[in-house]
C-alpha cells in the first residue's frame, strides 16, 4: 500500500464504519428487549452492552484511521466478500430446516472457497472438529434452540 499525502486510513475507516454500523443495527435488533439493571439484567442488558462496545471501539478505530496518512488500496477482490456472505446467509436459512451440523458443514465449506490456498483435507479436519465443539458449546452447553440434524 502506499501513502498518499492525505489523511485517514482507508481499510482502518471502512472496519470501524463496519463496527459502528453492525452497533446500531444489534440495538434495532434489540430494540423490544428490556433492558433491566446490572442486579436484575433483562434480555435487552447483554446485546445493548455489547453494541455499545462495539460502536465505542468503531469509533476509537475511525478516530485513530483519521489521524494517519491516507493508505491506497489498489485493486480490490470481492470474490472473497461475496464467497463469505453466501455462507453466513446460507447458513442463517439453512440452521432451522437442515439442523446445525449441516448448517455448519455448508458454513465452512462454503467459506473455505474465499481462499485460493485452502486443501481440502484441512477442510474436512477443520470442518468436523468445528461442527462438534460447535454442536456441543451451542446447541447442548448454551442450549440454542436448534436441531442437530434434520431428522
Amino acid at each position: 500500500m502506499r501513502s498518499s499525502g492525505k489523511t485517514g486510513d482507508y481499510p482502518d475507516l471502512l472496519a470501524g464504519a463496519l463496527m459502528i454500523g453492525l452497533g446500531g443495527l444489534g440495538f434495532w435488533a434489540a430494540r423490544d428487549l428490556t433492558f433491566g439493571t446490572a442486579a436484575h439484567m433483562g434480555a435487552g442488558y447483554l446485546p445493548d452492552i455489547t453494541c455499545a462496545l462495539l460502536i465505542l471501539i468503531g469509533a476509537v478505530v475511525v478516530g485513530k484511521a483519521l489521524s494517519k496518512n491516507l493508505l491506497t488500496t489498489g485493486h480490490w477482490n470481492v470474490k472473497p466478500l461475496l464467497v463469505l456472505s453466501i455462507a453466513v446467509v446460507g447458513f442463517g436459512i439453512l440452521a432451522e430446516s437442515l439442523g446445525f451440523v449441516i448448517s455448519s458443514i455448508w458454513l465452512l465449506v462454503i467459506a473455505s472457497l474465499a481462499d485460493r490456498e485452502s486443501r481440502w483435507r484441512e477442510v474436512a479436519a477443520s470442518t468436523l472438529i468445528l461442527t462438534i465443539v460447535g454442536a456441543l458449546v451451542f446447541v447442548w452447553g448454551l442450549g440454542v434452540k436448534l436441531p442437530i440434524l434434520p431428522f
